[in-house]
């Protein structure tokens, strides 16, 4: 090539390192010869990263059609709760209606996402969302109610609170019967664009609620805990007893009278 030599192999590996689509398929045409072993480890790597983007955008492609195959061409809105498990803070759940023509990259199940990635995503999909419902049963109403009744309490709260009637609900998990255009899906958050959206809101909805509460409540860890029994939490509840936003029912191993602030 006549612009060999011309170009350090270390500036040309960033130059490859940094290109996409045609723009990459044109330094393969260019430069798959290339004797320096600099430029050819660059185009290894750049073939790699091409071939993990198309996985991905053919993987959430995949959930816009699953989405599509099983809720229509409508609203339909996707469910998902957050905090069944955990011993203090609230149920929390989300109903998200996504669009089919602004698709949010990278969305997926929030277990399976970092809490920075978590937190972009869920700003992407309040941008382009078409419906969003928040719904939070606090951990009395919990142990009045039970855990059950408590979902179905939240789902119907937050598909409510979306604002729109939608054609089609899309759940994650087993049946609820919270709406008689419900569909259940197993593991839904992470096959469903819309569920996998109320996923990642529900978290950094509810993540966002107990980083507060760490103020109000000082000791129990729940800052990094989000109200999970985690070592540190549990001994805290033993060393403090319980405060009023933890779930009485959920504490029986860790105190044997609960003390309430």
């Amino acid at each position: 090539m006549s612009d060999r030599g011309k170009i350090r192999a270390n500036e040309l590996a960033a130059l490859i390192a940094g290109a996409k689509g045609s723009e990459l398929a044109e330094y393969e045409r260019r430069y798959s010869d290339d004797p320096r072993k600099q430029v050819q480890a660059a185009l290894v790597r750049a073939r790699k990263r091409l071939s993990r983007d198309r996985a991905e955008q053919e993987r959430v492609e995949a959930m816009y059609e699953l989405q599509r195959e099983l809720g229509g061409a409508g609203v339909v809105l996707g469910v998902d709760e957050v905090g069944r498990g955990a011993v203090a803070g609230p149920l929390t759940v989300a109903a998200v209606a996504l669009p089919y023509d602004k698709p949010v990259w990278g969305i997926n199940d929030s277990k399976q996402l970092s809490p920075a990635r978590r937190e972009a995503l869920a700003q992407n999909i309040e941008d382009v969302a078409l419906a969003v419902g928040i719904a939070h049963i606090p951990a009395k109403k919990i142990d009045e109610v039970g855990m059950a009744q408590a979902l179905r309490m939240a789902m119907s709260e937050a598909i409510a609170n979306s604002g729109v009637d939608p054609d089609a609900v899309l759940i994650d998990g087993n049946p609820i019967h919270v709406h008689e255009r419900e569909k259940c899906v197993v593991k839904g958050d992470a096959r469903i664009a819309c569920i996998a959206a109320a996923s990642i809101v529900a978290k950094v909805t509810r993540d966002a609620l107990m980083v507060g509460y760490d103020e109000v409540y000082p000791g129990y860890h729940l800052r990094d805990c989000k109200g999970y029994a985690s070592a540190a939490h549990v001994d805290a509840i033993r060393k403090l007893g319980l405060s009023e936003i933890h779930r009485v029912s959920f504490c029986g191993n860790f105190v044997e009278t609960p003390r309430l602030f």
